[in-house]
């Protein structure tokens, strides 16, 4: 699903740059938009886990349907549930894109794959939310390497983390493990447990 409308709404809600970007309103104003923003308000306990749980959907772009799904497969699993939905989530394709600074964004990085630009072990990948096995070459089209906002992204974004290996110059990369808890770079600090506790 595409998510249209204000890229910083959210951002304003939780008053923090989910984006991720520098310039983003929030850093301004860490507060709420509209008249009553600045007022304190009692937050209670549903509402906190509301607020992380869209603050984890904002933060990948992705849908209350997908997120769902995300829980209930991580569920399934041995592991600590919201561990794992992390994981999944880092583990899309837009978001590999996006942590291998092919893009500065995650709108950018899901405009890539979705325009066919993105190559996962040679083969054309057009789903976003394709999930990115261990040992997978991620690679861009000899057409898209050349695009300025791509190379943009390259020259400011940081390294990698630790679970990915960045060939700049191939404009390629590999997940070469599953991703631990600590390494994702989240840009603001999240409690998974309570979003588990949401759904559950």
């Amino acid at each position: 699903m595409r998510k249209l409308g204000p890229k910083h709404r959210m951002c304003r809600r939780v008053g923090a740059p989910l984006c991720g970007r520098p310039n983003c309103p929030a850093n301004k104003r860490p507060y709420p938009p509209g008249q009553h923003g600045r007022g304190r308000k009692r937050i209670s306990e549903y509402q906190t886990r509301l607020v992380e749980k869209q603050k984890l959907r904002a933060i990948y772009g992705v849908s209350e349907a997908q997120m769902r799904r995300y829980y209930e497969e991580a569920t399934r699993h041995r592991g600590v549930t919201g561990e794992e939905m992390l994981r999944q989530l880092e583990t899309r394709l837009d978001t590999v894109v996006l942590r291998l600074g092919f893009a500065q964004t995650v709108r950018q990085a899901r405009q890539l794959v979705a325009h066919s630009h993105v190559l996962v072990n040679g083969r054309k990948v057009n789903i976003p939310s394709a999930q990115v096995r261990e040992g997978s070459t991620i690679e861009l089209t000899p057409k898209a390497r050349n695009f300025i906002s791509v190379r943009e992204a390259l020259e400011v974004t940081p390294d990698p983390p630790a679970y990915l290996y960045r060939n700049k110059d191939e404009v390629s990369g590999v997940l070469t493990r599953a991703p631990e808890r600590d390494e994702i770079p989240l840009p603001v600090p999240l409690e998974e447990r309570l979003i588990v506790e949401f759904y559950s």
